[in-house]
C-alpha cells in the first residue's frame, strides 16, 4: 500500500536525475516511507478484533456509530439484538449456541440479581454504564392536559396515570415486562410507586397485586419497546400514551412518524433509570473490552450518542443539550431480590391477554354496624369508586371492566346487586346499594358466605378465564342461619368452581375473628384486621390480591 506522501517522493526523487549515492540514499527513504506506510496503513485487517456483543434491541441506534469505534480501536463489534431482560438461557452459553463476548443492555439489575441468586455459579462481570435514560410516559397532548388539570401543582404523577387508566383515560402502550428491561423496568417504577413507601419494593409489597387497575388501561405491547415503538403510529386512535425510555420518546417525537409529538412526562412519584452498561462476559476479551468501554466514554463519543440517540452522557465533562437539560427527578432504587421482581412480573401476567377481575363483597348490615362503622363502609366503597385522591386510593379503585357484587346481608341476604364498570353511572349503581340499604337483627355470617360462594361458582362457569375473589366483612358473630360446618359442606360440594375462589375477610369490632381466620385459610384467602386501621385502608389492602 502507498499513501500519498510516498508517491510524492517518489516522484521528486525521479526528476532529480541524482547520482549514484544520491539514488541509493533516496531508495532507502523511500523503503522507509513505504514500510512505515504498511505498518500504519495497512495491517488494520490483520489486527481486527471482532467481539460478538449480545445486545438489548434498543440498543440498535448505536450501531452506525460504531465504524468509528473500529478505526479508530480496532475493535468491531457485532450486535446481537435478542437479549432478554436477564439473559436467562443467553449467559451462560448453552452448548448448542455460541458464546458472547460481551452484552450490552438497557439495564443490567434483573441479571445482577440473578447473578447473585446463583449460590457462586455464576460470576458477576464487569459492568460499565455507558449512557443514562429515564423510564418515562409520553401522552397524547390532549390526554396529558386532562391529567395535570387534576394533579396536584399540575405534576403528573404514576398514581394519576394509573387513576386515569382504570376509568378509561389513559390507554397506553408498554413493552412485556417479561421480556423487555424497558417493560421490566416500567414495571418496577408503577409498582414501587403504587406501594407508596418511597424505598425498593419488599416482598409484602407485591403481595397483593396493586396494579390491576393501570393494566386495564393497556392496549398495546410488544416484545421490546424498540418493537413497541414501531407500532406506536399506527395505533394513535385507540392509545394515547407510551411508556418507554425517554430517549426513545424524544426519538420518536424527531421522527415525523407521528400527527402531534407526545408530551414527555417524568412522573412526579420517580422513575426508575437505565444506565446501558456494557458488560464483560469473556475475561479473556479485556483488553478489547477496555478499549471499547474508553472510546465509549471519551467526550465526543459521549456528545455524539446524545445527538443521535437522545441519552443522557455519563461523562460529567459532556453537557445535556436541549430537552436532556431536564432534571431526571427521582430516580427509584430496584429491588434487591430477584424473586421480588419475578413475583411482580408474574402477577402482572401477560400484557395482551385482557382480564378484569369480579368481586363478591360480603356485606354485614346487621344493626350493630349502624353509625360510625357504617359511615367507614360507605366512605370505602366512595373511595374505591375514585373519590380518594390519594396515591394509594388512585391505585386501588375499581376499574373499568371489572366486576363487582355487593351482597348485603342481617339475619338473611337482605339485597344482591351485580354490575360491570363501564362509567361513573356503574359505581353510583353499586354505591347506591350500600349506601341505602337498610339494617336486620341478626348476623347469618356462614348463609351469606354460603350465598357469596354461589355467586363465585356461577361467574366461574360462565368466565374461567376471569379471576373471582370474596370480600367479606363484619362486626359481630353468627347468630342465625347456617353454621361454619355446614358452610364447609356446601364449599366443597362447589369444586371445582370454588377451589380457586378466595375469601378475604374483614374483621370489625366484635366479629369472631378465629372463625374469620379458618375461613380465609380454607378457601385460600387472609385476614384483615380493620381495627387496627380504617375500612377503606383495609380494602385497599386486599384489593387484587387474588392470583391470575
Amino acid at each position: 500500500m502507498r499513501t500519498a506522501a510516498a508517491t510524492r517522493a517518489a516522484a521528486s526523487a525521479a526528476s532529480a536525475k541524482p547520482t549514484t549515492a544520491a539514488r541509493s540514499a533516496v531508495r532507502a527513504v523511500l523503503g522507509l516511507v513505504l514500510l512505515a506506510a504498511a505498518l500504519s496503513g495497512c495491517t488494520r485487517d490483520d489486527d481486527l478484533v471482532t467481539l460478538r456483543v449480545l445486545a438489548s434491541p434498543e440498543l440498535a441506534d448505536v450501531a452506525p456509530l460504531l465504524d468509528d469505534l473500529e478505526d479508530d480501536t480496532g475493535v468491531r463489534l457485532e450486535l446481537d439484538y435478542r437479549a432478554n431482560a436477564d439473559l436467562a438461557g443467553q449467559y451462560p452459553a448453552r452448548d448448542d449456541a455460541p458464546a458472547h463476548d460481551l452484552a450490552w443492555l438497557a439495564s443490567d439489575r434483573s441479571f445482577l440479581l440473578r447473578v447473585r441468586d446463583s449460590d457462586g455459579r455464576l460470576t458477576r462481570p464487569e459492568s460499565t454504564p455507558v449512557m443514562r435514560s429515564p423510564v418515562v410516559a409520553g401522552l397524547a397532548p390532549a390526554t396529558a392536559r386532562e391529567l395535570r388539570a387534576h394533579a396536584p401543582g399540575g405534576r403528573i404523577s404514576w398514581a394519576d396515570i394509573a387513576d386515569a387508566a382504570a376509568d378509561g383515560t389513559v390507554r397506553f402502550g408498554m413493552a412485556d415486562p417479561r421480556r423487555s428491561d424497558t417493560g421490566r423496568a416500567a414495571l418496577v417504577g408503577v409498582a414501587t410507586a403504587a406501594a407508596g413507601t418511597g424505598s425498593a419494593l419488599r416482598e409484602q409489597d407485591v403481595s397483593c397485586d396493586r396494579l390491576r387497575g393501570f393494566r386495564s388501561g393497556q392496549t398495546l405491547t410488544a416484545a421490546s419497546s424498540r418493537d413497541l415503538v414501531d407500532r406506536y403510529p399506527g395505533r394513535q386512535d385507540d392509545t394515547n400514551t407510551l411508556i418507554a425510555h425517554e430517549s426513545e420518546l424524544l426519538a420518536l417525537n424527531a421522527s415525523g412518524r407521528l400527527r402531534t409529538p407526545l408530551e414527555i412526562v417524568h412522573p412526579d412519584d420517580g422513575m426508575v433509570l437505565s444506565d446501558f452498561p456494557l458488560l464483560l462476559l469473556d475475561p479473556a476479551q479485556r483488553q478489547a473490552y477496555r478499549e471499547t468501554v474508553d472510546w465509549l466514554l471519551a467526550a465526543d463519543t459521549q456528545r455524539a450518542l446524545m445527538e443521535r440517540t437522545h441519552r443522557r452522557p455519563v461523562n460529567q465533562e459532556v453537557t445535556p443539550t436541549g430537552p436532556l437539560r431536564t432534571p431526571v427527578g427521582n430516580a427509584l432504587s430496584f429491588p434487591d431480590r430477584l424473586s421480588i421482581v419475578e413475583q411482580l412480573v408474574t402477577d402482572y401476567g401477560a400484557p395482551d391477554v385482557r382480564t378484569a377481575d369480579h368481586v363478591v363483597f360480603v356485606l354485614d348490615f346487621s344493626t350493630s354496624m349502624r353509625g360510625a362503622r357504617m359511615a367507614g363502609l360507605r366512605a370505602a366503597f366512595q373511595g374505591l369508586s375514585g373519590a380518594d385522591e390519594s396515591s394509594t386510593g388512585k391505585f386501588a379503585r375499581f376499574f373499568r371492566g371489572e366486576r363487582l357484587t355487593v351482597v348485603r346481608f342481617g339475619g338473611r341476604v337482605l339485597e344482591e346487586r351485580t354490575v360491570t364498570v363501564r362509567g361513573d353511572a356503574d359505581l353510583r349503581d353499586l354505591n347506591s346499594v350500600v349506601a341505602h340499604g337498610g339494617y336486620d337483627d341478626a348476623t347469618a355470617l356462614w348463609s351469606a358466605l354460603d350465598r357469596g360462594y354461589r355467586v363465585a361458582a356461577d361467574a366461574v362457569r360462565d368466565d374461567p378465564g376471569r379471576p373471582v375473589a370474596i370480600v367479606l366483612m363484619t362486626d359481630g358473630e353468627n347468630n342465625a342461619g347456617i353454621g361454619y360446618d355446614e358452610f364447609l359442606r356446601r364449599h366443597r360440594a362447589l369444586a371445582p368452581e370454588s377451589e380457586a375462589v378466595p375469601t378475604f375477610p374483614v374483621h370489625l369490632g366484635e366479629a369472631d375473628a378465629d372463625a374469620l381466620r379458618r375461613a380465609a385459610d380454607a378457601t385460600g384467602g387472609r385476614m384483615v384486621d380493620a381495627g387496627r386501621t380504617s375500612l377503606s385502608e383495609a380494602f385497599k389492602e386486599i384489593r387484587g390480591c387474588h392470583r391470575q
